[in-house]
């Protein structure tokens, strides 16, 4: 017996939920107001939103300094990120002739920039507010420093453009991991959840969960807000989770680890009995753990989405029981193929 991965299972890969996000620099500016007690710097004779650059589009979460642009090397610079200027960047442009500043800064903001920040409430360099509305790109000033600006605005940004989607099924947490519910619609979702919930575990989201990815190889599930807590259980109709069992019985988004499929029981249907053929499904890219489980009368479904929690931790530390029984009976099969050679070698060799 060896250990074989399949290949992604298309058939519960959600569809992505369109183009990449963008936003305006007014609506940038109050996403992030509040955070870096951002103030709009513009020259006296910028009238209208155009001049101002508030109506141009933000179109990913990558924000930098300029670098040696400001020196005069452009063949690498990426314009389209949000730019900031720190303490070394304005020092060095209030340090060059007024020729040369002007020169610098009409390059720079030849590109593609869709606003400029000013950390720790520094002045602008002579000149820069004036052509960067010439340019169309807005100024906002922080009284942050540097770090304590990049630390609060990218994971901002970054959940703000994150690659998203949304998905049919529920998702709890369980043991700490992240199990989201998929079958068709009536297959027993909800009430699964709702009973891990009663056994103490964590409802995040049920019916619809949206699913973001941070980085490359995390995704994000949470409820929408106005649905959020709320779960449909057939014959009952909607209630409210988090007044009947308490705050601590949901939580607001939780890490996607595994997808449990559910599914009603077929006696011909190939089911997985050993786990040493490990299925992934991939959401937005990122391939997780897919256990499907065929569901007939009787079945306690609480308990085996207990079971996957717990053993996918065990996995996560380097236990995994199918490969660890699989190796036990590779050595028992060599045990036993070497004490039969044993044996037919000392029948050849008995001359009695």
């Amino acid at each position: 017996m060896s250990e074989t991965t399949k290949g992604p299972d298309k058939s519960d890969r959600p569809r992505a939920s369109g183009a990449q996000a963008s936003m305006t620099v007014s609506a940038l500016i109050e996403l992030l107001r509040e955070t870096l007690s951002l103030e709009h710097v513009r020259p006296s004779n910028s009238a209208d939103a155009r001049s101002s650059g508030l109506e141009r589009l933000v179109t990913n979460a990558e924000i930098s300094s300029p670098g040696l642009v400001l020196a005069g090397y452009v063949d690498r610079f990426v314009g389209n990120r949000l730019q900031v200027l720190g303490e070394t960047e304005v020092t060095y442009l209030a340090s060059l002739e007024a020729r040369d500043r002007e020169q610098v800064l009409r390059q720079f903001l030849s590109f593609e920039v869709p606003a400029l920040f000013i950390t720790k409430g520094q002045e602008l360099p002579p000149g820069l507010s004036e052509q960067a509305a010439a340019a169309g790109v807005a100024v906002l000033r922080s009284p942050l420093k540097t770090n304590e600006f990049y630390r609060r605005v990218k994971p901002i940004l970054e959940d703000r453009f994150a690659p998203s989607t949304t998905m049919h099924g529920s998702l709890a947490d369980v043991f700490g991991v992240g199990l989201l519910f998929t079958g068709k619609s009536g297959i027993g979702k909800s009430e699964c959840v709702l009973d891990l919930v009663e056994r103490g575990h964590r409802l995040v989201a049920d019916d619809l969960v949206m699913v973001s990815r941070r980085g490359t190889d995390v995704l994000v599930g949470r409820g929408h807000e106005l649905q959020r807590h709320f779960m449909e259980v057939r014959g009952i109709g909607l209630i409210d989770v988090r007044a009947i069992f308490g705050i601590r019985a949901v939580r607001q988004q939780k890490r996607i680890e595994v997808a449990v499929h559910l599914e009603e029981w077929n006696y011909d249907a190939v089911v997985e009995r050993t786990g040493l053929d490990g299925v992934t499904v991939s959401i937005l890219d990122v391939p997780i753990p897919k256990i499907t489980v065929p569901l007939n009368p009787g079945k306690n479904i609480t308990v085996v989405a207990e079971v996957i929690a717990m053993n996918h931790l065990l996995r996560y530390s380097g236990v995994d029981a199918a490969a660890q029984f699989n190796e036990r009976l590779i050595q028992h099969m060599n045990r036993a193929r070497v004490e039969r050679a044993m044996v037919q070698q000392y029948l050849r060799e008995d001359d009695e």
